[in-house]
């Protein structure tokens, strides 16, 4: 029996916790070869992931670098990860999701002719900028892959409907909430949780560079605003690496003796933080999914989410940027019982938990050969 080799490729945290599993996956299979490459689009963060998971790159690109644009993850990535698919020489080339990370990796892939799988496939919000660049790569990943690993019903729908062929998509559920299986733990204590135990706690998370400006100044003044009027609440911010976050939080958040913003937190810490926490505000995309496996509400702080089945099956709600607006939601949230009932037990649409098994199972059954 021939082996396969498969080469799994990643650069940001986001990436790395719902790849990892992944990797663990294939790792045990028979007749099958796995190499991981990251790029390093995020160093630190990246790092403490695999750290948790116990994943040890062969490959590490290293690109990051002090202000980094678009331009130069994309053009550091086109010319170092051609070198590691000329070595490798894989059967397929699996990316995640919709980074420059993944972007750059399957338009590597295209121009050698070698196949992509594409994790996370299908999630669209049809606007290029909304959210930027994530909308527009995942578009074009999908045109690359060969295999479409789609999350949801609706995302396999959306893919057929822009006329990819039905039979190289497959729905598997979402391999971010298999991550969860392994993080979070009943035993789970932290100094921050211990500040916050007596109050009802609200985790937030913020970054899309579409948000940063007056939308963020907007979203934190409206958490101020509840965390003023409401004695019972806490508020703990890991906050982004990113420095015009990082000033617009200071700037907000200042005096406020009801919130922490601490440095960013490693994939166990979070995932235990997010376990224990009374409610989610957010802009970011993973956290759609993995809060309401643990039944938390989401309020999220975009117009788009490229996540509609959280909103149609009531774990999500979108509030947009405005201040009124996300005050609004959080006060019905702690002040309505049944409303928050009604989110934090809804049914979860992204999967079981066992989606990097069923993503495994499909690879050796179409790759594999005796």
């Amino acid at each position: 029996m021939t082996t396969t080799t498969i080469l799994i490729v990643f650069g940001t945290r986001p990436e790395a916790i719902k790849m990892c599993p992944l990797v663990k996956e294939l790792q045990q299979r028979e007749n099958i070869r796995v190499s991981v490459c990251t790029t390093g689009q995020h160093r630190f963060m990246l790092d403490q992931v695999l750290q948790v998971f116990d994943v040890r790159p062969d490959y590490d690109l290293s690109i990051m670098t002090e202000k980094q644009t678009l331009f130069d993850i994309t053009t550091a990535i086109l010319s170092t990860f051609r070198e590691v698919l000329e070595q490798v020489k894989p059967d397929i080339v699996l990316v995640h999701g919709d980074t420059t990370t993944t972007f750059a990796s399957a338009v590597s892939c295209f121009y050698l002719q070698i196949p992509v799988g594409h994790v996370e496939a299908g999630l669209r919000t049809y606007n290029l900028y909304s959210p930027f660049p994530e909308e527009f790569n995942r578009e074009v990943v999908d045109i690359v892959a060969k295999y479409k690993f789609a999350p949801t019903e609706l995302s396999r729908q959306n893919l057929v409907n822009e006329g990819k062929d039905p039979a190289t998509i497959y729905v598997t559920g979402n391999t971010g909430i298999d991550a969860l299986r392994t993080t979070v733990r009943c035993d789970y204590s932290h100094p921050l949780l211990d500040w916050a135990k007596d109050s009802r706690m609200i985790l937030i998370t913020a970054h899309r560079r579409e948000n940063v400006g007056d939308p963020m100044r907007h979203m934190f003044s409206a958490i101020r605003q509840v965390l003023t009027e409401r004695p019972d609440t806490k508020a703990i911010f890991p906050i982004h690496m990113n420095p015009a976050v990082r000033s617009i939080a200071n700037e907000i958040f200042d005096g406020c003796d009801q919130i922490r913003i601490t440095e960013p937190l490693d994939v166990l810490d979070f995932h235990n933080f997010l376990a224990q926490c009374y409610l989610v505000l957010t802009d970011s995309g993973g956290i759609q999914e993995e809060a309401p496996s643990l039944g938390k509400p989401v309020l999220v702080m975009r117009d788009t989410t490229e996540r509609p089945e959280g909103v149609d099956a009531g774990t999500l709600l979108l509030v947009g940027t405005n201040q009124e607006s996300i005050f609004s939601a959080v006060t019905k949230l702690l002040d309505d019982d049944e409303a928050y009932a009604l989110m934090s037990h809804a049914s979860n649409p992204y999967g079981d938990g066992y989606a990097s098994k069923k993503i495994a199972d499909i690879i050796c059954k179409e790759l594999t050969t005796t």
